[in-house]
Order: C-alpha cells, then structure tokens, then sequence
C-alpha cells in the first residue's frame, strides 16, 4: 500500500466576521511541489489560479464551522472542528495527516502530526491554506453583498481600520463574531444592525 500525505489548514481564524474554513489536500502522483507557496506569500490571482490547479490534481475537502460554533466552542475549537470536518470529507483516507500549528483535532483511527508553520514547510499543507482560503473568500465576497459599506469582499472579515470605522459607523451585523474582542467592546444594547 502506497504511503499517503494530507495536508491540512484552516483559515479565518482572526476574521471578525463569519465562519472559519478548512481543508485537507492529498496529491495525485503527477502533482507538481514547485508551484505550491503559503498563501499568504500570494496574490488573489496566484491563489485562484492555483486552486483549479490543486483541485484537478490532488483530492481535496473542505470543512467549515459556522459563526454559531465559533461563539460556543470558541476560535480554536471551531478551527479544529472545521479541520475534522475536511479530514472526513475526503474520499481516501491518507496514511498520514500533518495538520498546521501546534493543536490536533481529536480523531481516532487517524494518524495526525502538527507541524508549526507548516504551511511554508509541507506543500500539502500550502495546498490546503491555498484552497481554504480561496474557498473562504469566495464565501465572504456573497456575504458582503448585501453589507457593502464594511468591505468585507477587500478585507475578507479582518479587522481593518477601514472595516473597524465602519463597524464604529453602522454598528454589528448578525455576521459579527460577538466574542471576538473589538467587536464585544463595541457592542452596546440596541447596536445590532
């Protein structure tokens, strides 16, 4: 039996908006490394061209956990509930799954590693920010249509200057993370847009 790697990241963990995304990335055998950086050394054009590329040549998974997850299990919970969510999703159980960051989702029957800024050292790992992040995006630039005033098609949730005005100037929508602190000291009764 052939020896397989996933690779596995989430993304939109310090987003105040919205949930946060996963994916778990396992190469086909004419996979190419070379074109494979963390994606934030990336431009929006490079992760999206990269993503079809992933996508036709590897299989793949996403896994999310919503906003409402994220404020009762808190961020890193979540993330690791949207890492356990992609992992399963995958059609081919890999032999071995090195996860970026330093905590592992629990998962029995899996063989799990944590690799600390593994998504600049295990292409796998890249491969799966890449995805995650371009998936994430997509999702949050549908959000922002109908909240256009807080840029979140620019600034993908984070807190910006730009997104904190408008925060500060419109008040908290129901894709607010209300634990998330700027958004908890912001909040005051009746601020809810």
């Amino acid at each position: 039996m052939t020896k397989t790697i996933a690779g596995v990241d989430e993304v939109g963990r310090g987003s105040l908006v919205g949930p946060v995304f996963a994916a778990s990335v396992i190469f086909k055998k004419n996979f190419d490394k070379k074109k494979i950086r963390d994606s934030k050394q990336l431009s929006r054009n490079q992760r999206n061209l990269l993503e079809k590329y992933i996508k036709k040549n590897s299989i793949w998974a996403i896994g999310s956990a919503s906003l409402k997850e994220i404020e009762k299990l808190n961020i890193l919970n979540a993330s690791l509930l949207a890492m356990k969510r992609s992992i399963k999703k995958l059609k081919s159980k890999p032999s071995l799954i090195m996860i970026d960051g330093n905590q592992l989702p629990s998962m029995d029957g899996y063989k799990l590693k944590s690799i600390i800024k593994g998504d600049q050292k295990v292409p796998e790992i890249s491969a799966a920010s890449i995805i995650a992040k371009v998936s994430r995006d997509r999702h949050i630039s549908k959000m922002s249509k109908r909240f256009i005033k807080y840029a979140w098609n620019k600034n993908s949730g984070y807190g910006t200057k730009q997104h904190l005005n408008a925060i500060k100037k419109f008040g908290v929508t129901k894709h607010h993370r209300k634990t998330f602190s700027p958004i908890h000291n912001i909040l005051r009764p009746g601020n809810t847009s």
